[in-house]
């Protein structure tokens, strides 16, 4: 979505299409003795902002505990447009259907290597943030509420760099000359369409003006070449909310007590994102990542793709927003957005609605991170 993402954490329709695959066999059930795990092997890499470092699967926290066979949708995804070094094994992927957890975690144990994330100064800590994908009522046409455009790409968005401020698109004459007739739809929210814009992506249920209703997707299609700036941080400088208060749910409840100082705070972030509508032809599947494929709600994240390739495979070690719960689990790297830069930096796709919206306004936690990579 390269932008800026619920049917919860579940992937649907995880395994259609695989009837004809064989089925790996489940873990057996005779006892084991356990042996010790072998000394990681390979050598560090450097990859832009990061250190890979060899590591043992034991080194990864939870690794045992996660609903590992959720990856195969997103990892069949990612292998639509594999990594370097993936296509032997994004074909064996295809050819496979884990019958549980532990047969994923077999698969993928007997074919990966994992590395320890860190910065080049040797640092293993970073950051998590969560993204969503907006679900927002709207209209064909500018009735009653609905007042609010959303905009396809002006004509002359290539021929002006930068491009008109918010600001100027809401004041100016010849601004709004410029996009008349460019409105896709209407919402009734200023502050859903600047939500729209930062996620990068969103669904509209959107009421035509025969009064018929469709779920239509906005992706993401350029912006006004101006910079973006958090409306959370301007909300901190002014001293109306504290840091810790600064997510999307004190944001909206800031909004409903200062009616009148809408513009001002919309007026502070003055990069614009234009749309374009695509069909959404199926409901469990996310907006396409910056990696040109679907993504998952729980199982994708965006990271910085000079550190983490588009379609690796990553181990997360963080925890749930506001919450000491941890959240540990396989995910696929597919997406990226302008402030996520750095060797440990992810963003969490949550998937689509109110609880997703929920979760990734409040989620800015610790992160360790894993890179799992084929081995050679």
């Amino acid at each position: 979505m390269s932008r800026f993402l619920t049917l919860g954490f579940f992937i649907l329709g995880a395994l259609a299409g695989c009837s004809s695959s064989p089925v790996l066999a489940p873990a057996p059930d005779a006892p084991t003795v356990a042996q010790p795990e072998p000394a990681p092997s390979g050598d560090v890499v450097v990859r832009g902002r990061a250190r890979w470092v060899p590591a043992r699967w034991s080194d990864l926290p939870g690794w045992d505990a996660d609903r590992t066979a959720e990856i195969w949708p997103a990892l069949l995804r990612g292998c639509e447009r594999p990594a370097a070094g993936w296509a032997a094994t994004c074909a064996e992927a295809r050819r496979s259907a884990p019958a549980d957890d532990a047969a994923a975690r077999s698969w993928l144990q007997g074919r990966l290597q994992p590395y320890r994330v860190e910065s080049l100064e040797g640092s293993d800590r970073g950051l998590i943030t969560g993204y969503f994908e907006p679900l927002i009522e709207a209209s064909r046409t500018a009735r009653g509420p609905f007042q609010v455009p959303v905009y396809a790409p002006p004509a002359d968005l290539g021929s002006r760099k930068p491009y008109w401020t918010r600001q100027q698109i809401d004041t100016l004459p010849a601004a709004q000359a410029a996009l008349r007739g460019r409105e896709l739809a209407w919402l009734a929210d200023p502050l859903s369409l600047l939500t729209l814009q930062i996620q990068g992506s969103g669904r509209l249920q959107l009421t035509e003006p025969d009064g018929s209703q469709r779920l239509v997707r906005m992706a993401f299609a350029g912006h006004n070449d101006q910079p973006y700036k958090s409306v959370g941080r301007w909300l901190i400088e002014q001293g109306e909310l504290r840091a810790d208060q600064a997510s999307w749910p004190g944001i909206r409840a800031w909004v409903q007590l200062n009616p009148q100082r809408v513009n001002e705070l919309l007026w502070a972030n003055p990069r614009v994102v234009f749309f374009r509508e695509e069909p959404l032809a199926d409901p469990t599947a996310g907006p396409r990542g910056a990696q040109s494929v679907a993504l998952t709600p729980g199982r994708s994240v965006a990271i910085d793709p000079t550190s983490i390739p588009y379609g690796s495979v990553l181990w997360l070690d963080t925890t749930e927003p506001l919450s000491s719960t941890t959240l540990r689990r396989i995910v696929m790297a597919q997406d990226t957005g302008s402030a996520i830069t750095g060797a440990v930096r992810v963003d969490y796709f949550w998937g689509w609605g109110e609880a997703a919206e929920q979760q990734a306004g409040r989620m800015k936690q610790p992160l360790r991170a894993w890179v799992l990579v084929p081995r050679s």
